[in-house]
């Protein structure tokens, strides 16, 4: 495996643990969107993408956040625990894409910690514009796709 891109956006500053969002590209293939580089206890490190887990409702079967009361689908009522045990703590957010191996980790690591090393330089600099956000639409495609094709 071979990182080929990673692209660094600096936090904004509002939580003072996150430093930082990253792109990476995997082999020119494979692009991985939302790690996060964050001060820890011990320094800088990367956390991988997740999202909120999830359980059904009783009543209609839909897939609820764990910290939900009520379903978004039928507004049931969801049981609550008032503390959360060793399985569900764990489930609170799951990792959407993660390393397997210890030595794939600390190359992710090492790259990422690299590359906002890099741009935490490039940010001191005047004159610094902060590179695209993922979510941002180049105006290159608005220029392409501006008529509707109708039928």
């Amino acid at each position: 495996m071979e990182i080929t891109n990673v692209r660094v956006r600096l936090a904004d500053g509002v939580n003072e643990r996150l430093c930082g969002y990253c792109t990476m590209t995997i082999d020119n293939e494979f692009v991985v969107r939302d790690l996060r580089i964050i001060i820890g206890d011990k320094g800088l490190f990367v956390a991988m993408p997740s999202r909120k887990g999830q359980r059904r409702c009783p009543r209609c079967g839909v897939k609820n956040s764990y910290q939900a009361k009520f379903c978004s689908e039928c507004g049931n009522r969801l049981r609550m625990r008032l503390k959360p045990g060793p399985a569900e703590q764990s489930r609170l957010h799951v990792d959407i894409a993660h390393p397997i191996t210890p030595e794939c980790r600390r190359k992710i690591q090492d790259c990422v910690i690299s590359a906002y090393e890099k741009e935490k330089t490039r940010a001191s600099a005047e004159g610094y514009v902060p590179p695209p956000s993922d979510d941002e639409i180049p105006s290159e495609y608005f220029e392409e796709h501006t008529e509707l094709e109708r039928g």
